[in-house]
């Protein structure tokens, strides 16, 4: 009869501690939970943007507490509010310093799509200067709308090919 603490135990001595994973789920995984985002609060939303921050929703939770205002220090822009045409260029300018891999949010009806604003002065929709990955949709949406995109964007960050997002970066 075999007891219960001979060979079918776990020897931890033989099999030590070691995890095995591919190279793209762990780099993926650490950069789901380690985003920093560079607020871009360019109107009303920037307040929502803020009281993301606060403790009562808490932004730390999803590992994106670290926000950023230096673009060479950010993972993630969150263009919150009205984007102008004269605003246009140092936004586009601020993203290109980002180092890569980086992503956008446009949070607000204003980021997405120009909102109520159609007018000469008012981009409709900030995808038309750079590639956004999560829209957040409200006049101005709520914290935890935004807290449901960095969600939606930490999913589409585990899914992408690390290695690809390494040979842009060169």
């Amino acid at each position: 009869m075999v007891s219960s603490n001979s060979e079918l135990a776990y020897n931890s001595k033989i099999e030590g501690d070691v995890v095995v994973s591919r190279a793209d789920a762990v780099i993926n995984w650490i950069r789901t939970n380690s985003m920093w985002p560079m607020p871009m609060g360019l109107a009303c939303c920037a307040i929502e943007l803020m009281a993301v921050a606060s403790s009562r929703f808490d932004i730390a939770r999803f590992g994106a507490e670290v926000m950023r205002f230096s673009p060479r220090q950010a993972d993630v822009m969150i263009v919150s509010g009205t984007v102008t045409y004269k605003m246009a260029s140092a936004v586009r300018r601020i993203y290109d310093q980002m180092p890569h891999p980086k992503w956008v949010i446009a949070m607000g009806a204003c980021a997405s799509s120009g909102g109520m604003y159609r007018s000469y002065a008012t981009l409709q929709g900030v995808d038309r200067i750079i590639p956004v990955d999560v829209y957040v949709s409200g006049c101005p949406p709520r914290p935890e709308a935004l807290l449901d995109a960095l969600m939606k964007l930490q999913e589409k960050v585990k899914r992408e090919p690390s290695a690809h997002n390494l040979l842009i970066s060169k």
